[in-house]
């Protein structure tokens, strides 16, 4: 089966712009359409759903260790870790600065993250490397809405870019699964399907709760 092609940035796609009327970066556009989100609510969504995010994937990988232990590919899930425990840094950092709410589900993602890492693991190698390929395209489909939903709005060019830097690290993170054979796990397509939606309602649930 081969690998599916990451999605790309659509050139020229601009959202409409929505601006607050309390500053310049904020003040409403006339082209915003109904229920769109404000700018502000679409930071506090970008920030509270990606650290939501990059918290679940810390604890997968921590699930995914703690079963393998010292077995391969443990270099190379620690490695993938490293990446996620910078992403989850930014964006604690940014929750602090920018005075933005948590999701509630944060400790269901506690338990949720750590026991999908453990029970990939538990099937085996290329099930984790499964995993990880599920987890990372979600996250990666997901952050190249965000990067072209911030594309207009350049007072937030510097979270638009830290969405571009962590998008290509998610994409390492799949392209490394598929080199270490998880396209060979048990029912790769049913195991990554099932976990790219549960991602995604993940995704879904954590921007809005």
């Amino acid at each position: 089966m081969s690998a599916k092609t990451a999605r790309k940035p659509k050139a020229g796609k601009s959202p409409k712009s929505v601006k607050s009327p309390d500053s310049p970066a904020s003040a409403k556009s006339p082209d915003r359409l109904p229920g769109e989100p404000t700018l502000d609510q679409l930071v506090d969504r970008v920030i509270r759903v990606d650290h939501a995010g990059e918290y679940g994937a810390v604890r997968i990988y921590e699930g995914q260790l703690a079963v393998l232990g010292k077995r391969a590919p443990q270099p190379v899930i620690e490695h993938m870790l490293e990446h996620e425990k910078a992403h989850l840094a930014t964006f604690d950092q940014l929750i602090n600065e920018r005075r933005v709410r948590p999701t509630a589900l944060m400790p269901l993602w506690h338990v949720a993250g750590f026991a999908l890492g453990a029970a990939t693991a538990m099937i085996g190698e290329k099930a984790a490397m499964a995993c990880t390929v599920a987890v990372e395209e979600a996250i990666e489909e997901h952050y190249l809405d965000q990067i072209e939903a911030l594309e207009p709005h350049k007072d937030e060019a510097a979270l638009r870019e830290t969405c571009v830097k962590f998008r290509g690290e998610e994409l390492e993170h799949r392209e490394t699964g598929l080199a270490h054979g998880a396209e060979q796990a048990p029912g790769y397509t049913a195991l990554t399907g099932a976990i790219k939606a549960g991602s995604k309602l993940a995704i879904w649930l954590s921007s809005r709760v």
